[in-house]
C-alpha cells in the first residue's frame, strides 16, 4: 500500500472507532437509571450528593454516557488498532503485539475493578464524612463525585500496566530482573507512598488494599523480566 492509502485505511477505520463509541454513548445514555445504578453502587447511603449548577446533572448524564460507551467498545477500538498495524508485523511481532496488548487489557480492568469495588468505597466513606470542625458541614456535588471515581479508576488502571511496561522494558534490554531485586526495599517505599496518594484515608487496612496488589505485581513483574532474559 502506498503512503496515502495507508492514510485512507487510518481514516477508514478511525470513522468505524467513532461511529461505535457514539452508538455505544447513545445507548448508554438512554439507559439512565442502570447507568447510574453502577455509578453509584460505591456511595454510601448516608452520603447525599447536590448539584448547584443548572446544567450540570445533564452534562453529567452526557460525559458518564461518553465514557461508559468507550469502555463498551474498548475491545472493538483495540482490534481496529491491532488490524491496522498487524499487516506491517512479522508473526512473531504480531504474537507479541497480542500478548502485550491482551494482558494489558485485563491488568487495566483489574485495576479498575479493584477500585471501583474495594478502593473507591472506602476513600469515598472517609472522605466524605471527614470534617475539620463540627462547624462546617460537608455538601459533596455530583461533578466531584464523578470525577474522583473517574480520576481513581484511572490512575489505578495506568498503576495495574506494570508488568506490562517491564516487560517491554525486559524486551528491549533497558531492566534486569537483578536491577528490581537489588532495589526492591526503595519499590516498596514508592508503592507505599503511591498508595497513600491513591488513597488518602490515612487508614492502614486501606493503604494495605492499595499497596499489597501492586507489590504483588512488582513481584510478577520480577519473574516475567526473569522469563524473558532465558
Amino acid at each position: 500500500m502506498t503512503f496515502w492509502e495507508h492514510l485512507d485505511e487510518l481514516r477508514r477505520r478511525i470513522w468505524y472507532v467513532l461511529l461505535a463509541a457514539v452508538v455505544a454513548a447513545v445507548a448508554c445514555f438512554c439507559f439512565k437509571e442502570q447507568l447510574f445504578a453502577v455509578v453509584m453502587r460505591p456511595k454510601p447511603d448516608w452520603l447525599r450528593l447536590v448539584n448547584v449548577e443548572l446544567t450540570q446533572q445533564f452534562l453529567t448524564h452526557m460525559r458518564v454516557a461518553l465514557w461508559a460507551g468507550l469502555i463498551v467498545v474498548s475491545p472493538y477500538i483495540i482490534y481496529q488498532a491491532f488490524a491496522f498495524v498487524a499487516p506491517g508485523l512479522y508473526a512473531a511481532e504480531r504474537r507479541l503485539a497480542v500478548r502485550g496488548v491482551g494482558c494489558g487489557y485485563l491488568l487495566f480492568l483489574a485495576g479498575v475493578a479493584l477500585n471501583y469495588f474495594v478502593v473507591f468505597p472506602f476513600t469515598v466513606r472517609f472522605l466524605g464524612g471527614y470534617q475539620v470542625s463540627a462547624d462546617v458541614e460537608n455538601t459533596i456535588t455530583l461533578s466531584s463525585y464523578i470525577s474522583v471515581l473517574g480520576v481513581m479508576s484511572l490512575v489505578m488502571g495506568v498503576v495495574f500496566e506494570l508488568p506490562v511496561l517491564c516487560w517491554l522494558l525486559a524486551k528491549m534490554g533497558v531492566l534486569k530482573a537483578d536491577f528490581m531485586k537489588r532495589y526492591r526495599r526503595h519499590a516498596i517505599v514508592v508503592i507505599v507512598i503511591l498508595g497513600a496518594i491513591i488513597t488518602p484515608t490515612g487508614d492502614p487496612f486501606t493503604l494495605s488494599l492499595v499497596a499489597v496488589p501492586i507489590y504483588l505485581l512488582w513481584e510478577l513483574s520480577i519473574l516475567i523480566v526473569k522469563h524473558v532474559e532465558r
